[in-house]
């Protein structure tokens, strides 16, 4: 950067503030808000509703989309998904960017991890305390040192928070994509690694079900008239698997196999479901052509039929010039705050895949440091959310001031 705007002033406002952002992060890791925990969620979306309306412009809350689901019957029904919250601040600033977030966490109202302790004074160990509800509230700060900013009305946002990110977002993804249209670049709240490390590129990932059915028998009497759809299902597992590293990087997990009864009846019904990651696009497209050619040789078999549910909802994010200059650019800020900034790959998705997709650069790891997510081992460090608010602040507001040229400019023109 050539030249530096002193942004101290505007910074200072988040000096002390550790504390407070520490108390309310542990108010709100005590709202379960699971995915599919529907009174949970509405909570929390009243709580944030009330927090994110402090920066000037009003919280609407926007519907979902339907989830559609496989049931063990190996039935396809949609299910609801609750709704997210958005908010707009001056949508016609030269300057525009998305801030993406999410509420939901993986802990379901019935799991056994639901309050937070204090490990030290620095490690919260709580449910979403890192994933991401740190960084819902390292976006708040951020954004209220912005409109405290000389610079306020230079730069307008929209930011989305869904509730369904940790089910891939299949309500809030059209939300995102429409939202990342109006925005030059976006910032995201994922955690960061415990030492600081950010995500850059990004694998794709797909979930998908495959539905296997054969034709119930007596399995004393007549099993030959039977056709064996668990069986079945097993040639698939094994013919999937195997095309794990077929293509670099790519992965395969198979999570559940779902089917079978009484030992004396040969079963009618499996459902397989299982996880697919690639780093590249064309690989997603390979994975899934061939899974639809394993599917239509077993189904095609005397008495069996097969299908497949799914698709890949995440497509990879690679490290663009562009989005690479972008990660440059925070390094420099980081050094600036004397936090060290670096990244690297990951098989991690969330929803800045789906916001990359749509054409802007994003960085999409902006939230507190933390570790061991998805278990009930889940930390955050509380340092961190005073440190990544400057961080992000500083960010905005240094594009704002045009220190740092606006990311979506430069990758459009490229």
């Amino acid at each position: 950067m050539a030249t530096k705007t002193d942004v101290s002033a505007e910074l200072s406002f988040l000096d002390g503030k550790r504390e407070e952002m520490a108390t309310s992060l542990q108010e709100w890791c005590a709202i379960n808000t699971g995915s599919h925990n529907a009174a949970g969620l509405a909570r929390m979306r009243a709580v944030l509703r009330t927090r994110f309306s402090e920066l000037g412009a009003a919280v609407e809350e926007t519907s979902s989309d339907r989830q559609r689901v496989v049931t063990v019957r190996g039935e396809v029904e949609d299910r609801a998904v609750s709704p997210s919250l958005r908010l707009v601040r001056r949508p016609q600033a030269p300057v525009r960017v998305l801030l993406a977030g999410h509420m939901d966490t993986v802990f379901a109202a019935d799991h056994p991890f639901q309050n937070g302790r204090l490990l030290d004074a620095d490690t919260l160990n709580a449910p979403g305390a890192a994933d991401m509800k740190g960084g819902l509230l390292v976006m708040l700060y951020a954004l209220k040192a912005v409109e405290r900013s000389r610079f306020a009305e230079r730069i307008g946002y929209e930011i989305v928070i869904n509730a369904d990110e940790e089910i891939g977002s299949p309500g809030s993804a059209r939300l995102l994509v429409d939202a990342a249209s109006r925005a030059q670049f976006a910032c995201a709240y994922e955690p960061a690694l415990s030492e600081g490390t950010l995500a850059g590129a990004r694998k794709g990932s797909g979930n998908f079900s495959a539905i296997i059915r054969g034709r119930s028998a007596h399995a004393g009497r007549d099993p030959q008239a039977g056709r064996n759809a668990v069986v079945a299902a097993a040639e698939f597992v094994s013919r999937i698997a195997a095309l794990a590293g077929a293509r670099d990087g790519l992965t395969v997990n198979v999570a559940k196999i779902e089917g079978g009864g009484p030992n004396n009846v040969v079963p009618d019904l499996a459902v397989v479901r299982f996880n697919a990651r690639p780093e590249r696009a064309e690989d997603a497209q390979w994975f899934e052509a061939q899974t639809r050619s394993i599917l239509a040789d077993i189904g095609g078999r005397d008495g069996f039929s097969a299908s497949l549910e799914g698709a890949f909802n995440r497509p990879p994010k690679p490290m663009t010039p562009e989005l690479e200059a972008f990660f440059r650019a925070l390094k420099e800020l980081g050094a600036e705050l004397g936090v060290d900034v670096s990244w690297k790959s990951t098989g991690g998705v969330c929803d800045g895949n789906n916001i990359a997709a749509a054409g802007i650069p994003v960085i999409d790891t902006l939230g507190v440091r933390g570790a061991n997510i998805h278990s009930s081992d889940e930390i955050a460090r509380l340092d961190s959310l005073e440190e990544r608010a400057k961080l992000s602040a500083l960010l905005l507001l240094r594009v704002a001031a045009g220190d740092i040229p606006n990311p979506g400019l430069r990758s459009r023109a490229a």
